[in-house]
């Protein structure tokens, strides 16, 4: 008997510390904040090898549902995304219209990491999700990495 309660609160105990599917899965924002200044050491050091980094996630810089972007901070084009490159920052909204690219261009200061909320699905989905994207200016450039928030 003792033996059966012992083993049942064993289980217990490693049901309750194993992560569920979404902690491991997605991203967390400790995490988004973490690759992103990760993301703006790296652009600091060698703009042209963390593009490259980016782009290919060397470096672990595409982690779980965490990719980083990078535009110009001058006409706002995008010059690391996944699906987006080329593309004027300052014209993309969120799927609720959410005028989020404007707000990280007018907004994105040098040394500060400010955050902007908006809907928007995850990759390999249509389903929107309220995301939340830390964004910074490095040098020439305004990069950032979004998380979704559960």
């Amino acid at each position: 008997m003792l033996r059966n309660v012992i083993f049942a609160a064993v289980a217990v105990l490693i049901l309750s510390a194993a992560p569920t599917l979404a902690e491991t899965q997605f991203a967390t924002p400790e995490e988004a904040k973490a690759l992103l200044e990760k993301a703006v050491a790296v652009v600091k050091q060698d703009k042209a090898k963390a593009f490259e980094m980016f782009a290919t996630g060397e470096g672990g810089f595409k982690s779980k549902d965490l990719y980083v972007w990078c535009a110009n901070a001058s006409d706002g084009i995008l010059t690391v995304h996944p699906t987006n490159k080329g593309k004027e920052l300052r014209d993309i909204k969120g799927k609720q219209g959410a005028p989020f690219g404007e707000t990280i261009m007018q907004n994105a200061a040098e040394g500060t990491i400010k955050e902007t909320t908006y809907w928007w699905p995850r990759p390999g989905s249509d389903e929107a999700l309220e995301k939340t994207t830390y964004y910074t200016k490095v040098g020439d450039q305004v990069c950032g990495v979004g998380y979704y928030v559960e």
